[in-house]
């Protein structure tokens, strides 16, 4: 009998093979379909410009007077360093995070996207990307699109081409200034200085593990919001970097040990206040609007950070203590009305009485620099700058300069003046009616010129600007720049014009300095990223005052804080030699103090916005010059001279 298989025929060998020729042939076509699609791609990778790359903005960098950064300005907080200037522990730490095959692949790593691949598919979802540090530098640098397989491909294709055009070495530059590291920090300069305080270059292996867990989440895990979280990412990306052998046992060990202290958000924007408005202010006048919009910016002040901070603190704690002072509350009480439905007889105080404000700024005799500035009691509240542009009547901070053209034109310390009530037959024509009174409300008889000045007597200061010529006064005062146009008027002698703080403060400069008056600046150089000097401050000199008279009258002004209208200056803390003048205005509206040492010139205002009676006996003296007192006694000595006047 046959076999029941005998009947079939064989299977042919064409027949056997057909399969494998198929699948082959499918391979082919689907390798010769993705060289297409990756030729394509590669091709339209190849119409982007790749020296964008590298342009990446930068903040300006606002430098101290003694060339520490002191804030930033414009554009992106970021500081672009070269690769060399970055600590190898955070390149280490960022490689084997971010990217473990970095120098195996050509952009894009296969087995990295299987293993992340394989990795999502067995514990579920989304879990660990397998884009390279290129493909990440590629998708932050140009526009690819959303998250499409359209763009992951046009983000692998520029990986490769970025990959054949540039080094390892430059990739990783290029990377580490442009990622992001939480709120306002881009780029590992910045990251460093903000979270270590110190530049990238000197991270250790803790900081630099740190930096590079950051990335994958930087606003939830930025130190400034999330230490621990911060340093759980650390500890993971150590063990990593232990497992790819980057680092010893002992080195693991000891970096895990390390303490990464606590750190506020304070450095993004490092200083905020007025000092920074006024240099943004002043770069806007000394450069044309197309280099303020080119490269980055470094833009050396004449800032001193530890007196602008004095200053400040001195004015937020001054005014509050004269808030809470008991005449002052006394000077804004009120009865209630008939028809008030307060019973009480008790005075109280108006609920929406405004805030008192200050303002201060200090001037270098050297140079003219301004080395701090202060504009109001709180810049978070207020960033109106009322040391330069609130113009307030200056009251008796202008009687020094009467006094100096009287000197000049031969009067003398000891000549004897009036202090009697004005007459008609001395004033001229038009103003026969004017009768200042002196602050105290007595008139005494003939009495030294000095002493006119050291008690801040109107009536004698009126008399001697009289003696002088009220245009050869008004001239003095305009050539000083305290006013474009002085009116000459009796009452200039009084200072009944209106001029600012920066204005009356540079005027004292010429007092200071013997007769030039300085100009105020605080830009003091700015240099492009390549270091060309665009701007240098020329620090003008302009001869105004007669260098004699100007030093009498420094000496009689030295007499003010020793036995005039500032003599309560030593009780205040004053130990240094100085000269000054009060400044009080009608119904106590303004408080002022002038005075300069050898070596700084400060001057200091205190008021209400819209002018009101400030407190009775608000007199400069009370209200303005213990902080006068106090910035002076934190300037340094070895900055500014305080030697004999």
């Amino acid at each position: 009998m046959h076999s029941k298989n005998r009947h079939r025929p064989p299977c042919s060998k064409k027949k056997r093979g057909l399969p494998w020729i198929v699948a082959f042939k499918l391979i082919l076509a689907s390798l010769l379909l993705w060289a297409l699609i990756g030729g394509f791609y590669y091709l339209w990778a190849l119409t982007f410009n790749l020296s964008k790359i590298g342009q990446m903005s930068q903040r300006s960098l606002i430098y101290d007077r003694t060339g520490a950064i002191y804030s930033l300005a414009g554009g992106e907080n970021r500081q672009v360093v070269p690769f060399e200037k970055v600590s190898n522990n955070f390149i280490n730490a960022l490689i084997s995070r971010e990217d473990a095959r970095f120098y195996q692949h050509h952009g894009v790593d296969p087995i990295g996207i299987a293993r992340a691949a394989g990795r999502n598919l067995l514990l579920g979802g989304v879990r660990q990307g397998g884009s390279t540090i290129t493909q990440q530098l590629a998708r932050n640098s140009f526009p690819l699109g959303g998250h499409t397989l359209h763009r992951k491909l046009l983000e692998a294709a520029m990986a490769f081409r970025i990959e054949t055009e540039l080094s390892k070495e430059k990739i990783l530059e290029l990377y580490m200034n442009r990622i992001y590291f939480g709120p306002g920090l881009y780029g590992v300069e910045a990251a460093s200085q903000a979270y270590f305080h110190i530049p990238a270059s000197q991270m250790s292996l803790s900081q630099g593990a740190l930096l590079a867990g950051l990335i994958r989440s930087p606003n939830r895990l930025s130190p400034f919001n999330n230490l621990s979280g911060a340093i759980q990412q650390r500890d993971v990306v150590l063990n990593r970097m232990q497992e790819l052998s980057l680092i010893t046992a002992k080195e693991h060990q000891q970096a895990l040990k390390e303490t990464i202290p606590p750190v506020s958000n304070h450095l993004v924007n490092s200083h905020n206040s007025w000092a920074v408005d006024a240099v943004l202010h002043e770069l806007s006048q000394v450069l044309p609007p197309e280099k303020l919009d080119g490269s980055p910016l470094h833009i050396m002040t004449t800032i001193d950070a530890g007196l602008q901070q004095a200053a400040e603190k001195s004015v937020a704690t001054r005014l509050t203590e004269i808030e809470h002072r008991e005449d002052f509350q006394e000077s804004h009480r009120h009865h209630p009305t008939s028809h008030s439905p307060n019973k009480s007889k008790k005075k109280i105080l108006p609920e929406k009485l405004p805030p008192l404000q200050g303002a201060v700024i200090a001037i270098d005799n050297a140079s003219g620099g301004i080395v701090a500035i202060v504009g109001g009691r709180d810049y978070k509240t207020s960033k109106y700058n009322r040391a330069t542009t609130a113009e307030r009547q200056v009251g008796s901070a202008a009687k020094p300069f009467v006094y100096e053209e009287a000197l000049r034109q031969g009067m003398t310390p000891e000549s004897v003046v009036n202090d009697a009530p004005l007459t008609p037959e001395e004033l001229p024509e038009g103003f026969k009616s004017y009768s200042p009174q002196n602050s105290d409300g007595t008139f005494g008889g003939w009495r030294p010129a000095r002493e006119g000045l050291i008690h801040s007597r109107n009536t004698m200061s009126v008399r001697v600007g009289l003696g002088a010529g009220l245009q050869d006064v008004a001239t003095t005062m305009e050539h000083l720049g305290l006013a474009e146009k002085v009116p000459p008027y009796p009452s200039i002698c009084l200072g009944t014009f209106e001029s600012t703080l920066r204005k009356l403060t540079a005027a004292y400069t010429g007092l200071a300095t013997g007769g030039e008056k300085l100009q105020p600046h605080i830009i003091e150089q700015v240099t492009d990223a390549d270091g060309k000097i665009l701007f240098l401050a020329t620090r003008g000199r302009l001869p105004v005052l007669d260098p004699t008279a100007t030093k009498t009258t420094t000496a009689i002004l030295t007499q003010v804080l020793t036995e005039g209208t500032a003599k309560r200056a030593s009780s205040l803390g004053l130990r240094k030699p100085a000269a000054g003048k009060t400044g009080t205005t009608d119904h106590f509206y303004d408080a002022w103090f002038l005075g300069y040492t050898e070596g700084l010139t400060c001057g200091v205002w205190v008021g209400f916005d819209q002018p009101q009676t400030i407190m009775r006996g608000g007199y400069g003296a009370e209200l303005a010059l213990p902080i006068w007192v106090d910035v002076m006694q934190a300037s340094a000595a070895d900055h500014y001279p305080a030697g004999e006047l």
